[in-house]
């Protein structure tokens, strides 16, 4: 581990019970242990109204027994709750069916010299005044803007998490991992015509988190810009998904790529492996190697090497989400996908995941459309993954003739995943915020309808 990061803590609880589990009769198994402290702070009209700390720590056991496998999870590292763990998860494995899919990964499957990319923040944590402070600033700056009624919450916060994992193979690592935010809703109006949105920023260092004001001022904009709503028009237009909400898509497309959703043949990318599922314009991108990226890893949940990869390049699909098992179903070679929790098995899961940015602006965009919906908001979700149906609320912003002309809302917006994907098109602004990160995207031929017509 490099320089400034904790030492691993619980490495010789991972290993002891590694060893009880055996002596309870287990072929195999792995441990994973998670720890966390967090502090969050929340304000208003300037003052502290409330201050939470909290620490949490939990291990988890996965024991086979032949081709056999069970999980259980405890807050006990005590050789009495570790032994009392081992036993029942032993009993557990040796009752339920074999799943001949189900492994630990080899020693020749193991990330080896694994790279820790830059995920703790070691400068000492802020305290309670000090994240006062900060989301103060960012009420301040919200309500300082003609038309705020009220800020309905403003608070900050800093956490820090740890997880090492360990196998009966002789895989052993841990990393630890830091993170800052702040965020607020705010409200606008009075009576019946009242808005509310918000801002949030977040950061794995304290420094690189968005400056306060900057994000009390944008939830301000946002919720002034608002009010006054009418509703939009029924048709078939082009429909923008701001670069807000764009990554719910990223989100769907993720999902439906998923190894065991793709093993069961619930997916309405089945066997599009190779073939073109977007327009030629997207690239998706998975790097779990990003330094300070919200979702970065230095090894997956079953201790395999990760990478960066090209999911989709020039709208070809390059590659799924796969763990071990979901791989083993499919006739494919896992590349260190797998997430992992206390008591439930690895799943395939994305890292850092983001659409490459385009080459035309929003605004540039927005000019190009006679009529149209800049969506800024969704709500709900009627999202059929198997057949790639898409329904969801949305609020936004009608276009015409190449102009913002109303705020909308109460609207639907209504297509299919697959026509969806391949008419879709980037703007420039693609910004990271949030792990699962995308530009602006157009999307032409949607159906829109508001709530009238529902």
């Amino acid at each position: 581990m490099s320089a400034g990061l904790p030492q691993d803590p619980d490495l010789s609880v991972r290993q002891r019970l590694l060893d009880i589990a055996k002596t309870c009769g287990a072929d195999r198994a792995d441990v994973i242990v998670s720890r966390s402290r967090s502090l969050d702070v929340s304000v208003r009209q300037g003052a502290i109204e409330d201050a939470s700390r909290s620490e949490n720590f939990g291990i988890g056991l996965r024991v086979f027994s032949g081709a056999s496998h069970a999980y259980g999870s405890t807050a006990d590292s005590s050789n009495e709750g570790l032994e009392l763990l081992a036993r029942q998860v032993c009993a557990m494995a040796k009752a339920v069916p074999e799943d001949t899919y189900t492994r630990l990964a080899t020693p020749k499957e193991f990330a080896k010299d694994f790279i820790l990319p830059d995920l703790f923040d070691d400068a000492p944590s802020w305290d309670v005044k000090e994240l006062g402070r900060l989301a103060s600033v960012a009420e301040s700056a919200a309500i300082s803007q003609k038309g705020i009624t009220q800020c309905d919450s403003s608070s900050a916060g800093q956490a820090m998490h740890w997880i090492g994992l360990s196998t009966s193979e002789g895989f052993s690592g841990g990393y630890a991992s830091t993170s800052s935010y702040i965020g607020l809703s705010v409200i606008a109006g009075k009576d019946d015509g009242m808005e509310t949105d918000s801002a949030s920023a977040s950061a794995v260092y304290m420094s690189d988190l968005e400056d306060a004001e900057v994000v009390g001022l944008r939830a301000a904009t946002r919720t002034l810009q608002k009010l006054g709503p009418r509703t939009g028009k029924k048709g078939a237009f082009p429909v923008i998904f701001e670069r807000r909400v764009a990554g719910s898509l990223l989100r769907s497309f993720s999902r439906s790529i998923s190894g065991p959703r793709l093993a069961k043949g619930t997916s309405f990318l089945n066997g599009k492996a190779g073939e073109s599922v977007f327009s030629k314009a997207i690239t998706i991108i998975d790097d779990p190697l990003v330094p300070r990226g919200r979702r970065s890893v230095p090894f997956d949940g079953e201790g395999m090497p990760v990478q960066r990869l090209a999911m989709v390049s020039g709208g070809v699909l390059n590659h799924c989400y796969l763990d071990l098992r979901s791989a083993a179903r499919l006739g494919l070679k896992a590349m260190g996908h797998a997430s992992r929790g206390l008591s439930s098995p690895p799943s395939p899961s994305p890292s850092n995941l983001w659409i490459e940015a385009g080459t035309v602006s929003l605004g540039d965009m927005i000019q190009n459309i006679k009529q149209g919906f800049l969506v800024t908001d969704l709500m709900g979700a009627s999202i059929s993954l198997s057949t790639g149906d898409y329904s969801r609320g949305a609020s936004g912003f009608w276009i015409e003739n190449g102009e913002i002309a109303y705020p909308v809302s109460e609207m639907t917006i209504a297509g299919n995943l697959k026509g969806m994907f391949l008419n879709m098109t980037p703007a420039s602004d693609l910004e990271f915020r949030e792990g699962i990160d995308a530009p602006s995207l157009l999307i032409e031929g949607m159906t829109t309808a508001s709530r009238e017509a529902w």
